[in-house]
């Protein structure tokens, strides 16, 4: 029967089986879809005439062997537009613009009448297709074995990647040629990480940001990933051909779906300018409109903390005290940290909260406050912290007071290691805590491997679990900030409490010898396509020399420290260095001070992925612009045209620059500050040494 109705669709609408086209309102990008001979569906895409994606194909593979991919008849289609406003609760605009067209393709597979619906949404920037899993009589239940997702390119294009991973994205960025990616992959990896999973497939990660030798730029991602495995790509390297690899658990299942489902949003946003790559707002708009109804706790934050000097070499330590024999097999984990290194004690939070409250931050983060970090790893036994017992010299009680009669907040860190399911029993005692406390944000740490031990970091398990918090979080009131969790993917417009996430290489590897000069100016194009992270800028000591044993140099000037904070966006800011430096150099101290964290909105001046982004943004609610230009390891000239201000009006702009001297291996700290009349006819012309920027900030006199 279910088969006799399939067919009796399939007739009803023969005349639908014809190729469709869909363009983007603005004419310049075009899809085309049909059905092959065989039934497979195959879509591709154009932008003013030149091909971006060639033909190519869609669907499934469900387990145990069942072809989802193939077969098909097309039973209907339906075409719609949307041309709408609506404005985030915090972002880089205050109001953004959602105009595409829609068409809706509807299929049956007539051998098991099972029903496959395909929604494409065309931008004037980009693509976005999901699959749709009618609810229906027949298919309730199933497992996807693969996505067979496909997205052909053209040719041998110039990509910005990261190795195909299921627990880690905290890889440096490689470029090359995608022919080459093979035969430097392995080397890649090699990174030392604590956790690594490869796909046993050639294969890179989303965002992939491409540039084609005919000047396209092109980036692959995804949106809205709900109840999903995240998405990688396996690599053809002679066809050129990218095609979807879901991060399955350890027993190989990619994701346990019901009818009545959908898939993320499977995007592409194209352009011949690289700038608009960066000012797309297609992943956001894919994205459900926010699911909160009272918004008003959630804020923008700007925090110092109790952090970096666990990585400088002081002797600073996360455990108050360590006595315990770990051994496993052959390996002995056992510790001995002396008592007086703690730092999460009382008197050095208070001194961090003085620091906050004397220059305007709103709050001070503290790691390692908590019991369990003398055996801080998940596979040596699953319960190891406590989210609501305090070591003896952290003073919960006293510390909120404290805080409070200063107008600082203190952020909680909740470090799982991995103890996923642990946290999980802890978590509704977590965060009534912190709301009985006074605190309104959350650091959640994910490093090493998951447990439950079947699970992978972007797997589907996890993903629904990294939403579970959020959820929990905002019936608490509490703002998430989540490290080594599947990188973003525009949710943040849904759950606006999920305020910033790492997942990706932040400053911590710089104490580590992990980044390259570049590795800033291609994150614009990579990791935050998807949303914002916390990068944890503002290191003005970029010589941990000084310190003691830990000889690393960071890969930047001080200039182009102060820059990350227009061009690395996010709500949630950290000035990461120790504040006894800031109090050394408090002229350039004070750009951190005024620079903004949430905005109207956003001008890309200038941008090449791997070599420059320059960036001014304006101020929410107030007539301040900043400026944040940077490069990578070669000296430039950035041109920051200020255009975008108000006609008629005169400004005062203050530029922090690099020195003459000027170099991320040499003479990091020298940087020069002057001040000068500006207006919307001005155009700023500013040297930015190797690994160098420039910072501006711009007020109405």
């Amino acid at each position: 029967m279910k088969r006799l109705v399939c067919m009796l669709l399939c007739l009803a609408a023969f005349g639908m089986a014809e190729a469709q086209r869909l363009t983007s309102p603005d004419g310049g990008l075009s899809l085309d879809f049909h059905l092959s001979p065989d039934g497979v569906p195959v879509y591709s895409l154009r932008y003013k005439g030149k091909t971006v994606i060639g033909e190519s194909r869609m669907g499934f593979r469900i387990a145990p062997d069942y072809e989802f991919d193939r077969g098909f008849e097309q039973t209907d289609v339906r075409f719609s537009e949307t041309d709408s406003v609506w404005q985030p609760v915090w972002g880089q605009y205050r109001d953004i613009r959602d105009r595409h067209k829609e068409m809706c393709v509807a299929l049956c597979q007539p051998s098991t009448g099972w029903l496959l619906n395909i929604r494409f949404r065309l931008f004037d920037d980009g693509l976005g297709f999901r699959y749709e899993f009618p609810v229906q009589k027949d298919l309730r239940n199933f497992t996807l074995k693969e996505e067979m997702t496909e997205f052909r390119l053209t040719g041998d294009h110039k990509a910005f990647w990261l190795p195909g991973d299921y627990d880690t994205n905290e890889y440096p960025t490689t470029t090359s040629r995608l022919s080459e990616v093979a035969s430097l992959i392995d080397s890649v990896r090699t990174e030392p990480l604590a956790v690594r999973s490869f796909t046993p497939n050639l294969a890179v990660q989303t965002p992939l940001m491409l540039k084609s030798s005919d000047g396209l730029y092109i980036n692959v991602h995804e949106a809205a990933l709900v109840d999903y495995p995240a998405m990688q790509l396996n690599l053809d390297d002679k066809a050129f051909c990218l095609s979807a690899h879901l991060t399955p658990d350890k027993n190989g299942a990619k994701g346990f779906m019901q009818t009545g489902s959908v898939t993320p949003w499977r995007t592409v946003i194209v352009s011949d300018d690289a700038r608009d790559i960066l000012a797309s707002n297609v992943i956001l708009n894919l994205n459900e409109p926010c699911k909160l109804e009272d918004t008003s706790w959630i804020h923008p934050v700007k925090y110092v903390g109790v952090w970096w000097e666990y990585f400088t070499g002081q002797g600073s330590t996360w455990a108050y005290t360590a006595n315990q024999d770990i051994k496993i097999g052959e390996t002995d984990y056992s510790k001995e940290i002396p008592n007086g290194t703690h730092g999460a004690n009382t008197a050095h939070v208070k001194e961090y909260i003085d620091f906050a409250a004397k220059h305007g931050f709103d709050a001070v983060l503290v790691e390692g406050w908590n019991e369990g970090w003398e055996a801080n790893f998940a596979y040596v036994k699953e319960r190891i912290y406590s989210f609501t017992k305090p070591y003896p010299d952290f003073d919960v009680e006293e510390l909120h007071r404290y805080a409070a009669e200063r107008g600082v907040k203190i952020i909680m860190h909740h470090e799982t290691t991995s103890s996923v399911s642990d946290y999980e029993r802890q978590m509704e005692d977590a965060f009534r805590f912190m709301a009985d406390h006074g605190y309104d944000a959350v650091k959640t740490g994910y490093v090493g491997p998951i447990i439950p031990r079947s699970e992978h970091h972007d797997g589907q398990w996890m993903v629904n679990h990294y939403l579970r918090v959020v959820k929990t979080a905002a019936r608490y009131k509490v703002m998430v900030n989540s490290h080594e969790a599947v990188r973003p993917t525009g949710l943040c417009r849904t759950y606006p409490n999920w305020i910033a996430q790492e997942s990706a290489r932040g400053t911590e590897f710089e104490s580590f010898k992990g980044n390259r000069p570049d590795h800033t100016t291609i994150l614009p194009f990579t990791r935050l396509m998807g949303g914002p992270m916390d990068y944890t800028p503002g290191i003005f000591e970029g010589d941990l020399s000084v310190y003691g044993s830990n000889k690393a140099r960071l890969s930047t000037t001080l200039a182009k420290q102060l820059a990350l904070y227009v061009t690395m966006h996010s709500p949630l800011q950290m000035a990461a260095d120790l504040y006894t430096n800031y109090e050394k150099y408090p002229d350039a101290f004070q750009f951190i001070k005024d620079v903004a964290t949430d905005w109207d909105d956003t001008y890309i001046l200038e941008a090449e992925p791997g070599d420059y982004v320059t960036i001014a943004r304006k101020a929410k609610g107030k007539n301040e612009w900043y400026v944040g230009g940077i490069t990578d390891e070669n000296a430039r000239e950035a041109e920051i045209d200020l255009s975008f201000l108000p006609e008629g009006k005169r400004f005062q702009a203050t530029i922090y620059a690099d020195g003459k001297k000027a170099d991320w291996r040499t003479a990091p700290k020298d940087y020069v500050i002057s001040s000068r009349k500006v207006d919307g006819k001005t155009v700023l012309k500013q040297r930015l040494a190797p690994g160098g920027g420039v910072a501006v900030s711009i007020k109405e006199l």
